[in-house]
């Protein structure tokens, strides 16, 4: 239940710049390391390019002058992206004064803000920063805002900043066409929980071989692999897709048939898993490769990892659960949906 003053909350993210400015202390500290960074690299890529051949002096000159044009341009890009998106924000934040408090939240603070007293949630893209957000604003509608349609692809940016303020005096009336999207739940045995817009990734944090028991349905089995993926129908489309990706280049290279990628609906209610680099040894297994879960089912995984072990959602690795031996986790298909504003 909503206690107090109804609020409208923006949430935000640092640009390129801004992150390194973080760093830095200042915007021109930042950019000036970056000239240094790229004026460097140039100067190592052009002496070893005229340790090739005498007579490609004038080429090997040419080439670094090249990079090293390309990479200052990188550097202009930063600034530029830094300035679109910055000049976006404050424009968004005049369009949607209507008499509402708001609450500016960064990426970074998502897991602490309570979004209880939301009519609705605004998020200032890239994409990616919707798919973060929709995991902890509950049933609260979600606008997404392309800051940037030169830099950002946009399909979960449906709106202009121009569009910010009739769409969302829309939403509060509640008169929005909205889409739920269909998330996945961890539940550890220690009381930990995450969501999943698109997907989870379950193993090793760092390039090891992560090791644990695997329970689908009535079969269990320990493995060894590169980590387990499970995903949603909106990120059927995303890292779960390189690895069909994978697998059609080993068939096709070895003359077998290619099986056609999955893709679910966003609001599909199941999930798709599967295990990655699975390692067969007299300790591992690999007759568990890959399903569905169905909304009454679960995926039972327990850690035999001494330490380093991880679960995290969506490629926020900085976001994790701890995986280590003793932790069970059960997957599965989370009663709460996202609610995207289209």
């Amino acid at each position: 239940m909503q206690q107090g003053q109804p609020i409208i909350a923006v949430v935000t993210r640092d640009t390129r710049l801004a992150a390194l400015k973080a760093r830095w202390a200042t915007a021109n500290q930042a950019l000036f390391r970056l000239e240094q960074a790229a004026l460097h690299e140039a100067a190592l890529r052009k002496s070893k390019r005229s340790s090739r051949s005498k007579n490609d002096d004038f080429d090997t000159a040419t080439e670094a002058d090249e990079e090293a044009a390309d990479m200052l341009a990188e550097q202009e890009e930063y600034a530029d992206e830094d300035e679109a998106y910055q000049r976006s924000l404050q424009a968004l934040l005049k369009q949607i004064d209507l008499g509402y408090p708001i609450r500016t939240v960064d990426r970074s603070f998502l897991p602490n803000f309570d979004f209880g007293r939301c009519v609705a949630v605004l998020v200032i893209g890239p994409d990616g920063l919707v798919a973060n957000t929709a995991k902890y604003v509950g049933d609260v509608p979600i606008i997404g805002i392309n800051p940037d349609p030169v830099r950002n692809d946009g399909i979960l940016l449906p709106f202009s900043v121009g569009e910010a303020r009739s769409i969302l005096q829309t939403t509060i009336a509640r008169r929005a066409k909205t889409r739920d999207v269909t998330l996945a739940e961890a539940n550890t045995n220690d009381g930990q929980r995450m969501l999943a817009f698109n997907d989870f990734y379950i193993g090793a944090s760092t390039h090891i071989s992560a090791r644990y028991t695997l329970e689908a349905g009535s079969r269990m089995e320990s493995q060894s692999s590169s980590g387990i993926l499970i995903s949603t129908g909106a990120g059927s489309t995303g890292w779960l897709s390189s690895l069909f990706n994978m697998a059609a280049g080993f068939s096709r290279s070895f003359g077998g048939s290619v099986a056609e990628p999955v893709k679910l609906d966003w609001s599909d209610r199941r999930l798709i898993w599967a295990v990655r680099e699975p390692f067969v040894s007299r300790h591992s297994h690999a007759s568990l490769v890959a399903g569905t879960l169905a909304e009454s089912e679960e995926l039972v995984i327990g850690s035999q990892m001494p330490m380093g072990g991880v679960i995290f959602s969506d490629g926020v690795e900085a976001d994790f659960l701890e995986f280590s031996s003793g932790t069970i986790a059960r997957i599965s298909v989370s009663r709460q949906s996202a609610r995207l504003v289209v």
